[in-house]
């Protein structure tokens, strides 16, 4: 698939542009400093999505140097949404997340790789992983400014459960959410597939073509660190950044402005 120029890819100023970095861990220390080299090349200070133990085998605290990395950059106004905790769902559909089989399957077969994470466990065991990784992260000496679940998979537990944590920034798919002040606000999301080819180019088709709308709702531009083992979607992404820098706003909640 050819690549455009950043000026090729238009203009559309009306809405403003939020960026983030996804799966922040140890397991992707090095593809996350590429995606933030990135970001920091286009003046542009992503939120990064911190997850406490990527897929069981990378507890954050057990990195002291990763640790202090995550709160230099919080020191230097990057914003830290605590990311699930494990990232991962069970293999096999449980039930005990109160869903049906088909629509554990979408969640966890279409959208991610087995990875949507509180679609996949019960509201008490959902809030345990929140309150832990809430403590990990602050035994980590970082606050938390939101919070994102893995694939954006949220159940209908969750909104409640954020808002009595007092949390005022969430998004899924769709929207975003003020879920203490009960907002919500439509807005594109922008993020690259890459566990296959033929997802790789549908997502860079897919967002060349919503990018457009962003002359009507917010955008966000979500960079997995995955994406920064394929130069095609490396590319996308630097483009994108460039397309949408002189609107960018560092705080995920000021798109409810």
């Amino acid at each position: 698939m050819a690549t455009i120029s950043p000026k090729a890819y238009g203009r559309a100023r009306a809405m403003p542009v939020h960026v983030s970095i996804h799966d922040v861990s140890p397991a992707w220390s090095r593809e996350v400093e590429v995606a933030l080299a990135l970001c920091h090349a286009a003046g542009i200070k992503p939120a990064l999505l911190v997850v406490p133990n990527f897929h069981r085998a990378a507890p954050l605290e057990r990195d002291a140097d990763f640790c202090a990395r995550l709160r230099a950059l919080q020191a230097d106004a990057h914003e830290m949404y605590l990311h699930g905790f494990f990232h991962q769902s069970a293999e096999r559909y449980t039930g005990t997340s109160g869903g049906g089989h088909l629509e554990w399957l979408v969640a966890q077969r279409v959208v991610s790789g087995g990875e949507a994470e509180m679609s996949d466990v019960s509201e008490p065991v959902g809030r345990a992983r929140i309150e832990e990784g809430e403590r990990v992260l602050h035994r980590a000496g970082l606050s938390i400014d939101g919070f994102v679940a893995p694939a954006w998979s949220m159940p209908a537990w969750l909104l409640p459960l954020l808002a009595a944590r007092g949390y005022r920034f969430t998004e899924d798919h769709t929207h975003v959410y003020d879920p203490l002040g009960g907002r919500a606000r439509a807005s594109v999301v922008l993020n690259w597939a890459t566990r296959s080819p033929g997802r790789l180019l549908s997502t860079v088709a897919y967002c060349r073509a919503a990018r457009w709308a962003r002359a009507v709702f917010p955008a966000r531009i979500a960079i997995h660190p995955a994406d920064m083992r394929f130069r095609l979607v490396r590319g996308e992404v630097e483009r994108f950044l460039a397309w949408a820098k002189d609107d960018v706003i560092a705080r995920g909640a000021n798109l409810f402005a």
